[in-house]
């Protein structure tokens, strides 16, 4: 009698803390790509403690610093890094607009509406920018309401702005 049993494998997930000038950030890795930031501790203590995150430098992550730090100085304005965000197919196209936004410019919820083909989904839109996974890297905070004004931010509005105000000197 032959025996065979599918068992499910375990996805291993590193992270690595970056100390950045706006705060603490983690970065997350699984299967050669990025898939989360998150700013401070967040919750990924609790998939530290299960076993499912394990803190380990890895090449790609300390490539991911490494260009975390040259934004942060105004070095660099395009991130390449392989980037693996999870979201329905609609985040997904948002977040892929987002990455179209130029260094140092806004946009509005409308304008990346738009950007997706879906002129009217504004709401929609802005949903998906705040369930962005990988905030800066997929640049979520250069986007702002109709009027120009600054609305939330998974970080807070005082680390929106202080991204802003980076790509906007660095402009100059």
């Amino acid at each position: 009698v032959k025996y065979e049993k599918e068992y499910e494998v375990q996805k291993m997930r590193y992270i690595q803390y970056y100390n950045a000038p706006i705060g603490l950030l983690g970065i997350v890795e699984e299967e050669g790509a990025i898939t989360h930031i998150t700013f401070g501790e967040e919750t990924l203590q609790e998939a530290i403690k299960e076993g499912a995150l394990q803190e380990k430098g890895t090449s790609l992550l300390q490539d991911a610093i490494r260009q975390l730090e040259a934004y942060f100085l105004g070095e660099l304005e395009v991130f390449n890094l392989p980037l693996c965000p999870e979201g329905t197919p609609f985040m997904k196209e948002v977040w892929q607009a987002l990455q179209a936004i130029p260094y140092g410019e806004i946009r509005s919820y409308k304008d990346i509406a738009e950007a997706v083909g879906r002129d009217k989904a504004y709401r929609a839109v802005g949903l998906a920018n705040n369930r962005n996974p990988i905030p800066i890297i997929i640049p979520c905070h250069r986007v702002v309401g109709a009027n120009g004004k600054l609305v939330g931010y998974a970080g807070g509005l005082d680390i929106k702005t202080h991204l802003l105000e980076l790509e906007k000197q660095a402009c100059h």
